[in-house]
């Protein structure tokens, strides 16, 4: 046996004996569903002609209602096609329509000011779309002491709709907070006896404007009867855009068995389709596909560092990825134990791929950004790692500060806007993107934040890092009652955070915005009863399959 062969069976008696941890997580579930589907998804020319004879109806329909100025029936239609999942193929129109409404209602045309369900609609569908119009509308709803009138504790619909527009808030607008906890608690006493009992329910499990949009397209679907037209068109959208997601989960599966993670590092988390979900809530759209695919490749590889840092690798061995990360370069990855190689490669592989993608469309020096925004993640796993092994306690800012990009939404997105192929991303965007602003912070803060009060106990329980929650009962000696108060209580401020950015005047480009807004939605979608990532045989496989199995019957 040669000194090289010696060295590695020497490396390799010694990994075997080191005493490594594990979090028993279960199989996939999915194993090779979307591999078998996706190859009897054929294209139906018929559908699709039907689809495109409906989208001249509806754009019709907007037409006329936005040359009229009818604003009651530009607010209901723009609301029907959100919530339905269609407006996507009218985002111009909408958006003119919407601004011509923002534009007029400075000028103080006159409207319907006494209907809440209307004042509250219009104000969402504004703050939405990035106009900063004023809550003070709202005070003609209360009576001379304050309070929202107790006649407005019947109106189920007016009720429910001001509840989801008070999720616009920012930081300082008492009435809409007073707003949320009036209507929360007259829509939970209206449950039992309301013709709207479903979806009260539903939205006060999830909010509108914190829910993942698919989701909310499934059950608004489900639910909806106005307009027969507008109801065809939407389950037969919903139905074709499946058959893509289909399509494109069963090529991303198909990588990842090649690469043979589940076999190779059976200690990881196995969350692919998971994880094509997840990516699923930023992008949804047919013109996203490449930067679909490559961010779901991503988060998964990235699901599976995470757990080498967490739980399986030792602290020497995490410092050589560490190093071979930043180093970037294939022979770096000679370094690293066996199992080490599998992970390191497929990362590259997958950021090699699109670079390739990008060379051609001049887009190239979007990459180096890619590569820094996965760097800068990887030292912040390493920081925990270090802290793990040294028993450290870190304050509540160091972790905070730390564990914002340990995340993984701050690289996240980055990623999201490499390769979009309907927006030019100059290198500002990604330069700005990068230096994690402050709607990528607050979003990052509520990844962070949100994981936390959901798992803290049962990560406590298995020996795993300290949390949010332990770093601030410690340091502010407090109970971990009030601690996870305190710590709901900045995920607020955070949404409303990213709310202010939305509605700043000045706002920069959608485009660069959403991915952070869509990206905190997710987490609420996961993680609202627990870590339903990890453990995704529940309710998260129930959601993934209304997405991506089930088609809506005609």
């Amino acid at each position: 046996m040669d000194l090289k062969s010696t060295l590695q069976s020497s490396k390799e008696s010694k990994n075997a004996e080191v005493n490594r941890r594990s979090s028993n997580y279960h199989p996939s579930i999915w194993g090779d569903h979307f591999i078998m589907s996706s190859n009897d998804i054929k294209p139906d020319q018929e559908i699709e002609k039907r689809i495109e004879t409906l989208k001249v109806e509806v754009e019709k329909m907007l037409s006329n209602a936005a040359s009229k100025f009818r604003i009651d029936e530009i607010i209901t239609l723009v609301d029907e096609l959100q919530r339905l999942g269609v407006a996507y193929h009218f985002e111009n129109q909408i958006k003119e329509a919407l601004q011509s409404i923002y534009i007029n209602s400075n000028n103080d045309v006159k409207d319907d000011h006494n209907d809440l369900y209307k004042v509250a609609l219009c104000f969402r569908l504004l703050r939405q779309q990035g106009y900063k119009v004023s809550a003070d509308k709202f005070k003609k709803f209360k009576d001379e002491k304050g309070e929202f009138k107790a006649t407005l504790a019947n109106d189920a619909r007016a009720l429910l709709c001001l509840y989801e527009a008070s999720h616009m808030r920012v930081q300082g607008e008492d009435i809409l907070e007073e707003a949320i906890e009036f209507t929360r608690k007259h829509l939970q006493s209206l449950i039992s006896t309301c013709q709207l009992a479903e979806q009260i329910k539903h939205s006060l499990e999830i909010p509108l404007h914190r829910g993942m949009p698919r989701l909310e397209a499934r059950h608004y679907i489900s639910i909806y009867f106005r307009n027969e037209m507008l109801l065809e068109f939407a389950k037969l959208d919903f139905n074709h855009l499946q058959a893509l997601h289909r399509r494109e989960l069963g090529d991303i599966t198909r990588w990842w068995k090649d690469i043979d993670f589940a076999t190779k590092l059976p200690f990881a988390r196995d969350r692919l389709v998971e994880c094509y979900f997840w990516i699923l809530g930023v992008y949804f759209e047919p013109k996203y596909s490449i930067t679909r695919k490559f961010m779901t490749k991503i988060i998964a590889i990235a699901s599976v560092i995470d757990d080498i840092y967490d739980v399986y690798g030792t602290l020497e061995e995490v410092k050589l990825f560490t190093r071979a990360i930043e180093r970037w370069e294939v022979v770096a990855g000679n370094e690293l134990p066996n199992y080490m190689q599998v992970c390191y490669f497929a990362l590259l592989d997958v950021v090699k791929e699109m670079e390739d993608n990008l060379v051609n469309k001049g887009l190239l020096y979007s990459m180096p950004y890619a590569k820094e925004a996965i760097k800068s993640l990887v030292r912040t796993y390493f920081v925990e790692a270090k802290w793990f092994n040294a028993n450290y306690l870190p304050t509540f800012e160091e972790y905070v500060e730390n564990s914002t990009i340990s995340s993984g939404y701050p690289m996240l997105a980055v990623e999201a806007l490499i390769g979009l192929e309907d927006v030019t991303i100059t290198k500002e965007a990604l330069d700005w993107a990068i230096s994690v602003p402050k709607i990528i912070r607050s979003s990052s803060l509520i990844a962070r934040l949100v994981d936390d009060i959901q798992t803290y106990k049962v990560e406590q329980e298995r020996g795993d890092a300290p949390s949010s929650v332990q770093c601030y009962m410690q340091q502010y000696d407090v109970s971990e009652e009030e601690a996870c108060k305190r710590i709901k209580e900045m995920v607020e401020t955070a949404w409303m955070n990213i709310n202010e950015e939305i509605q700043d005047p000045n706002h920069l480009p959608f485009p660069w915005l959403l991915p952070s807004l869509n990206l905190a939605r997710m987490m609420v979608v996961l993680y609202s009863n627990g870590d339903s990532y990890t453990n995704s045989s529940g309710q998260t496989k129930d959601r993934i399959a209304s997405l991506l199995v089930l088609p809506i019957p005609k």
